[in-house]
């Protein structure tokens, strides 16, 4: 059996800053009240416009990662993409991103499980590597929220958070046994799937209904959070899969030299690295910036944490989200 390994990193984000005081400007909200809540002071907007739709932006992601792992696209022998705010109900932008890329007729999967989506495709592509299936595998985690946001003040508690960008990783098979994707893991409990959640349209509520109802307290075709309830819920998933991650491989929090976390909430980035006795130097945010972006959240990180050269050959990152559905999950790598 073979074993993974990220090769190349990059991403891409959009060049329209929205910052907390412009947001202020529509929504009855300010920058103290979501930097306190949230750690966010600024996120970026899509130009829908000049065409940046999750395809599009994951495709210039995909590119600066393939240039990094310094192989073509022609490389490639599968496409796993991640997303919640797919260009279109269907077909997924994993197609897209074929035809975009101008590559061979290879497969190409769309992963469903929002803040955690990008982990879980890591660990299909890990499998597909591990098993001789592929070689190479390109995973993408890409969202726009912004286009589907209540953006007034009765949403701020959700229209604050969300970004938009993408991320994308290269994934290949590694010479050797000990570095790359040590382990992955992941879990779900659907109980909770209402807590947060964007229940229409759905195929029982479908946009003629939706229309013909006209009515004004229907907002079911805007996120929902349950705010403190999925915070709850957060730091205990959290530091649960991180523990078995390092559990799994007889590892411990002191020999991380880098968590990534999904960036949903710099409160639950810090709540987790006060509650293992982490350092500032172990924990990677970048949440301030871009602001919850989602299943892109870790690829970006990931990229921005490789420029300023904090993965680095035999440094040991842990990959942890939660989010939607409830799922969370966590992948532990030595770094090549």
């Amino acid at each position: 059996m073979y074993s993974s390994k990220i090769s190349g990193v990059g991403h891409y984000v959009p060049e329209r800053v929205v910052t907390n005081d412009d947001l202020s400007k529509i929504i009855d909200t300010n920058d103290a009240w979501i930097t306190e809540r949230t750690g966010i002071k600024e996120r970026r907007f899509a130009d829908l416009e000049a065409g940046e739709t999750p395809s599009v932006m994951g495709t210039k992601a995909a590119e600066l990662a393939l240039k990094r792992a310094n192989i073509s696209k022609h490389d490639i022998d599968f496409i796993i993409f991640a997303t919640l705010s797919p260009d279109y109900y269907f077909p997924g932008p994993g197609v897209m991103v074929q035809d975009q890329l101008g590559i061979g007729e290879i497969g190409a999967l769309d992963v469903r499980n929002q803040c955690s989506g990008f982990v879980y495709g890591l660990s299909v592509a890990d499998q597909f590597i591990k098993t001789g299936m592929y070689k190479n595998i390109l995973l993408i985690g890409a969202e726009l929220h912004s286009g589907g946001l209540d953006m007034t003040s009765r949403g701020r508690g959700v229209s604050v958070i969300f970004g938009d960008g993408a991320g994308a990783v290269v994934i290949s098979r590694a010479e050797n046994g000990e570095e790359g994707i040590l382990s992955t893991h992941m879990h779900s409990e659907g109980k909770y799937a209402k807590e947060l959640a964007l229940l229409s349209p759905n195929t029982s509520h479908w946009v003629p209904e939706i229309m013909q109802k006209n009515d004004p307290e229907d907002l079911s075709y805007y996120p929902y959070m349950n705010g403190n309830f999925v915070f709850k819920h957060a730091v205990v998933r959290f530091s649960e899969v991180i523990e078995e991650a390092l559990q799994t491989n007889n590892c411990s929090v002191s020999d991380i030299d880098l968590l990534i976390p999904h960036q949903a909430n710099l409160r639950i980035s810090q709540f987790i690295q006060k509650k293992m006795g982490m350092r500032d130097d172990q924990v990677f945010n970048n949440i301030m910036k871009y602001g919850n972006t989602t299943a892109a959240s870790i690829p970006i990180a990931m990229s921005e944490a490789w420029e300023e050269g904090r993965l680095q050959p035999g440094k040991l990152i842990c990959l942890a989200a939660f989010g939607s559905g409830f799922t969370w999950a966590s992948a532990l790598l030595r770094w090549h």
